[in-house]
């Protein structure tokens, strides 16, 4: 049975059952070898339906439920589950529903933190979609949550259960290479510009747009496709760093042992050569400095007309993206699925061979049978700390102002690997056409963290620490106390 549209009142009659649902007795937090885990999938996108794929082919577990605010993406992700799945617009009715043990979230991201706080309250274990969160202080909310509802929460960064990753972060920390001195870390292919239109586009029938909505502003859609390209909108997304940035922000993290994150950040960017309703950088450098090792983050969404990578987008020493881990007596190059590590002469050391993570959603499940938070791959205090870093250099771009090359270039002076990628950068946007004379980086002054407050710190600081917060919209708001 599928259950359509509810209204206000319903849809704070549910939320309160799904926050009461743990005082009437959690899910199960221990399962038996045989015993089957049954699966709940919020968000059935690119990402929620691969997972109705792959989430099946566990043993002993079963997807029991699915729930879209797009009803038209609910029904061709039923046409392949079992007839008994249940059909939920509403996805407050999975949490509602004891016979639920996990739920899987894959919605856009303006809803993680929400969602993944009410369903730890109603007693289920969540594998969560990257990025964690929308902001800063709900990503801690989110972990928060997991630890006094005592569930099992999975980021769904899936390098963590990539065996290559785990060989080179032992040979990384066992001295290997030397001492870590420098890193790179890139997402530099092309993208298409999301179309611009100058009046707010109808939303179909079979979508809830006020449930899709969610904690977000209830605001006119700005854009052509209704779907995916929220990504470059902030009010849903959080742009290129924050979608494929987690992934290789948290391989850094993982391959260098880092259990926090940065204490200074400081930020250029901004969406250059495209005319369309997308707000968020396609162009974005940001510097980092933590214990010692200057990390640069490189997004770069354009074609690169002039230079090696041509229509695809830019290179970074051969590197579509990835991490580039420079070292006293080697060099460690990772993307997905494996890396390598050579000499500075280029004579090759070792081979990571992996397979991309492919056992992460598993991973998930064992925890969950164990009752054991600690056998996570990525549990959420992780995915929390490496979306983190990409909020921070969202947000050290979002305060900025228009800069020349020239002050960018001073700013970033102290490491000359981000000078460097200064000049790849103004050399690939001269390639598109750009006038950086009419259409300037933006440039944020360098922000200072505290790690224990998780929020910036120093002079003209509030606009960061706005962003730091976010806000939400009645009634689907993250509680101060969850």
């Amino acid at each position: 049975m599928v259950h359509q549209r509810h209204t206000r009142r319903q849809f704070m009659h549910g939320a309160l059952a799904a926050s009461a649902a743990l005082a009437a007795g959690p899910a199960r937090s221990v399962f038996a070898a045989n015993d089957q885990i049954n699966v709940g999938i919020i968000g059935l996108g690119t990402m929620g339906s691969g997972h109705s794929h792959s989430f099946p082919g566990l043993k002993g577990v079963q997807v029991a439920a699915i729930s879209d605010a797009d009803m038209h993406r609910m029904g061709e992700t039923a046409n392949h589950l079992s007839n008994s799945v249940s059909q939920h617009q509403d996805f407050r009715r999975i949490l509602d529903d004891p016979a639920i043990d996990a739920v899987v979230i894959a919605t856009p991201n303006h809803w993680h933190a929400v969602m993944t706080i009410m369903a730890c309250q109603a007693g289920k274990h969540v594998y969560v979609q990257k990025p964690v969160s929308h902001g800063i202080w709900e990503g801690r909310k989110m972990v928060e949550a997991a630890r006094r509802y005592d569930r099992i929460v999975q980021a769904g960064t899936q390098q963590r259960s990539c065996p290559a990753v785990s060989e080179a972060r032992a040979d990384i920390l066992a001295g290997k290479y030397g001492q870590p001195q420098w890193a790179h870390c890139s997402v530099l292919h092309a993208r298409e510009p999301i179309g611009r239109v100058t009046e707010p586009q109808p939303v179909p029938d079979h979508i809830d747009y006020n449930l899709w909505t969610g904690p977000a502003p209830l605001a006119p859609v700005m854009r052509k496709d209704f779907h995916y390209d929220w990504h470059w909108q902030w009010n849903w997304g959080d742009g290129e760093t924050g979608n494929w940035g987690p992934h290789y922000v948290d391989d850094l993290r993982n391959l260098l042992g880092w259990d926090d994150v940065p204490d200074n950040v400081v930020a250029a960017g901004n969406r250059f050569a495209w005319d369309d309703n997308g707000q968020t950088p396609n162009v974005h450098l940001a510097l980092f400095e933590h214990r010692g090792v200057k990390v640069v983050l490189d997004i770069r969404n354009l074609t690169d007309p002039a230079g090696p990578g041509g229509e695809a987008g830019a290179l970074y020493r051969d590197m579509r993206g990835g991490n580039y881990i420079h070292c006293e007596q080697g060099v460690i190059r990772f993307a997905r699925g494996g890396g390598s590590a050579t000499g500075h002469d280029g004579e090759p050391i070792k081979q990571y061979a992996g397979d991309g993570g492919a056992s992460h959603e598993g991973n998930f499940i064992d925890a969950i049978r164990a009752g054991d938070r600690t056998q996570l791959n990525c549990e959420i205090a992780e995915g929390h700390l490496s979306t983190t870093m990409c909020h921070q250099a969202n947000i050290a771009s979002r305060v900025g102002q228009a800069a020349t090359v020239e002050q960018v270039r001073e700013t970033i002076k102290e490491h000359p690997d981000a000078l460097d990628t200064l000049a790849d950068m103004v050399r690939q946007l001269n390639g598109n056409g750009v006038d950086l004379a009419k259409q300037p980086f933006m440039l944020g002054a360098r922000l200072h963290f505290d790690r224990t407050t998780e929020r910036f710190v120093g002079d003209r600081v509030d606009l960061a620490n706005h962003l730091v917060t976010g806000s939400h919209r009645a009634p689907f708001t993250v509680p101060a106390t969850v």
